[in-house]
């Protein structure tokens, strides 16, 4: 069975809003790594048009740095599937939209062959925390207390505790600490 991955950059304090901190080449590295294996990318329409055609075009951008161009050409060769009541038109060449219910379409997903599936933002993951379809999590703490922005968990409906238990944790060279859970 094919595994539903998250991961998202935090500030210490939970927020998970990008316009509040960044990253660095660690940053890109480590979310490169985190595609290997990976053959499906799945977001809502907010976080994908925050991610293309900003990406693709690094992937042709001479300007970008070594780590740049890596996660864009990473990122730009896996085939995306974009949640949303409003997109019709998609701006990337290996990206579907889609108006399917969320939980029932990754649970076909995740029982077809292929690759880990990547979830990215906070509105579609939080659903599929909810409907348990998560199975790994990966946060990025960065070193920085943001005191405000939108925090990544204050809007889940869990009805229960999540049990996670941590699988590997890495300090980055910028200082932030890489954590890496799946769900028990």
């Amino acid at each position: 069975m094919r595994k539903v991955i998250y991961g998202i950059n935090l500030s210490l304090d939970g927020c998970c809003d990008h316009t509040k901190f960044g990253g660095g080449k660690d940053i890109l590295e480590y979310f490169t790594r985190l595609m290997d294996g990976v053959d499906l990318i799945i977001y809502g329409r907010k976080t994908y048009e925050l991610m293309v055609p900003y990406w693709p075009d690094a992937a042709k951008d001479p300007n970008s740095t070594k780590e740049e161009s890596e996660f864009a050409w990473a990122f730009d060769g896996i085939e995306k599937l974009v949640f949303s009541r409003t997109l019709t038109i998609a701006d990337d060449r290996n990206t579907t939209i889609t108006h399917a219910n969320l939980g029932d379409e990754i649970r076909k997903l995740k029982q077809q062959p292929g690759g880990n599936i990547s979830i990215g933002g906070v509105n579609l993951p939080l659903q599929l925390i909810e409907l348990g379809l998560v199975d790994e999590f990966n946060f990025v703490i960065h070193p920085v207390i943001v005191g405000e922005g939108r925090g990544l968990l204050e809007a889940t409906g869990l009805k229960e505790n999540l049990g996670l238990k941590l699988i590997e944790s890495k300090i980055l060279e910028s200082g932030c600490i890489a954590l890496h859970y799946k769900k028990v």
